[in-house]
């Protein structure tokens, strides 16, 4: 499925929108997905459909100091 993630496209095998985490190794990250400008609460990933050409965006929080 071809997908534009944070901006880049993407040529992925995803269904739903947990599996585009899965890919980028993110699921047990602390991580907020954004789908069309709206914001997609992590216990909806797994349900969450995907189409063509869908906007994603993936803003992944790390410490530091």
């Amino acid at each position: 499925m071809r997908l534009l993630i944070n901006g880049k496209p993407a040529d992925l095998e995803a269904t739903v929108l947990s599996d585009v985490m899965r890919h980028y190794d993110l699921l047990d990250q602390l991580v907020v997905a954004e789908i069309d400008g709206r914001i997609i609460d992590k216990a909806d990933w797994e349900t969450m459909p995907l189409a063509e050409e869908m906007r994603i965006e993936l803003v992944h929080f790390v410490g530091g100091g």
